[in-house]
């Protein structure tokens, strides 16, 4: 008997023209207690969907439908206000279309065929839990769209065991963000190896990362497990992968296609189960060859892309973390600090942070060790620039007005919900001048949609 429709369930939409197997997943979802609109056609699914947008939590769609592609469904319903997430299903030869798909915006993919159990998982995770179609979960790496579009793709990745690439510039949080990764996917009660491919030299990495048997060279006297032996079930990390010797790669190539490895002096294939997460701050899209970097090895990497945006690009970060890892020094030391002057947070987001997220956390760290005030003030922060204003690492003074006028706009339109009219009033300008600086600021269509 079915269960009766629970209040916090979803509303699922099925587009699948295989009538056995759609009627299979309509009967499973009803026994879930969830109300399923199926269409088995693309036509059907794109003149169905866009009146009844608000009340879907998802749409589950074939890639390969009879009239026309999956993806071409997605295509025509994104540009639909609320438009529901998609989950794609899809066959082994379409896996490269449905990653594609998931950059574009999809929540997930599963390929055929796929355990039930699995599949309630994903549904469960991908469907929108408000009515607005915004997840309720918070953000851990940053409060910047930049940064947080990058956050929403790890977690589209978590589900997966396809190997994941992180780029980014130095310092940038690349190993953080591997971390979450970790942390959020299935594997997370499993081991998390990391390894800095730069940190290691060339002729020790090879034994490090593969494991060595007793007497393989002279003073390997006993058996040593690798990194990627010991990562077992769970991930193992290659930072600066870039780096990586070419003789190496070839081996790092083998044990990702062959999911086994062979220990430096050894005979036996040992499985490898882990997932291969790697970051790196160089291009390596254009260093395949005899440049250094195996292309054949970078498109088994790269399966799952995501790009770490340096600090820079995404300022509205700066407070936040300046917060984040002033709380942190402070919890591990007894130094009374109440945080950031304004004029040393004013300091921090028109300077250009060149070392990035790391920079800003070694900063704040010397700073709270340093200060003999409650305050932290802006030579604390930049003793080097006390005598140096204008040394280089600071911006222009019109990127300092621009921040300026940027971080007071924001703080006005929330503090008023999106009206412009009141918002003009606090700051004491016309309606119309405040529209004009949101305008040349980025800020218009943020207002819109909060209005």
């Amino acid at each position: 008997m079915p269960k009766p429709m629970l209040p916090d369930r979803a509303r699922i939409g099925l587009v699948e023209d295989d009538p056995v197997m759609g009627g299979s997943i309509v009967q499973r979802l009803e026994l879930e207690g969830w109300k399923v609109i199926w269409w088995q056609s693309g036509r059907e699914a794109i003149a169905g969907i866009p009146p009844a947008a608000h009340a879907l939590d998802l749409v589950i769609c074939d890639i390969r439908l009879p009239d026309m592609s999956g993806e071409t469904v997605f295509n025509e319903l994104a540009r639909q206000p609320n438009s529901p997430p998609f989950l794609f299903v899809t066959g082994f030869g379409e896996v490269d279309q449905a990653v594609r798909l998931m950059r574009s915006g999809a929540v997930d993919f599963m390929t055929k065929p796929f355990e039930m159990d699995d599949f309630l998982k994903r549904i469960e995770s991908g469907r929108r839990t408000t009515s607005s179609g915004v997840r309720l979960k918070g953000y851990y790496l940053g409060e910047s769209p930049a940064i947080q579009h990058a956050e929403d793709l790890i977690h589209r990745y978590a589900n997966h065991d396809l190997p994941v690439l992180i780029t980014g510039e130095t310092g940038s949080g690349k190993e953080v963000a591997a971390r979450l990764l970790h942390q959020i996917s299935p594997r997370a009660t499993e081991p998390f190896m990391a390894v800095n491919c730069a940190a290691i030299p060339a002729e020790l990495l090879e034994s490090e990362i593969f494991g060595h048997e007793k007497g393989a060279f002279t003073g390997a006297q006993q058996r040593h497990l690798g990194y990627a032996e010991r990562a077992g079930k769970g991930t193992l990390f290659l930072d600066e992968i870039g780096d990586m010797p070419l003789s190496l790669q070839a081996k790092l190539l083998r044990l990702i296609e062959d999911g086994s490895l062979v220990r430096v002096g050894g005979e036996t294939p040992i499985p490898f189960r882990a997932r291969v997460v790697s970051a790196t701050h160089r291009d390596l899209a254009i260093r395949g060859g005899t440049s250094g970097f195996r292309e054949d090895l970078y498109f088994r990497l790269a399966v799952l892309p995501v790009e770490i945006p340096p600090l820079r690009h995404r300022r509205e970060d700066i407070t936040w973390l300046l917060d984040r890892f002033l709380a942190n020094a402070v919890s591990r030391s007894d130094t009374r600090i109440r945080g950031f002057s304004a004029l040393a947070e004013e300091a921090a987001l028109t300077y250009a942070w060149p070392g990035n997220v790391r920079e800003l956390r070694n900063r704040v760290d010397r700073a709270a060790a340093l200060s003999t005030s409650e305050w932290i003030m802006p030579g604390d922060l930049f003793p080097e620039h006390a005598s140096n204003a204008g040394s280089a690492g600071f911006l222009p003074l019109a990127d300092v007005r621009d921040a300026a006028e940027r971080r007071q706009i924001e703080r006005a339109l929330e503090e008023t919900g999106g009206q412009i009219a009141k918002a003009a009033g606090l700051l004491a300008v016309s309606r119309t001048t405040l529209w004009e600086k949101m305008t040349r600021l980025g800020l218009a269509e943020r207002a819109r949609s909060e209005s």
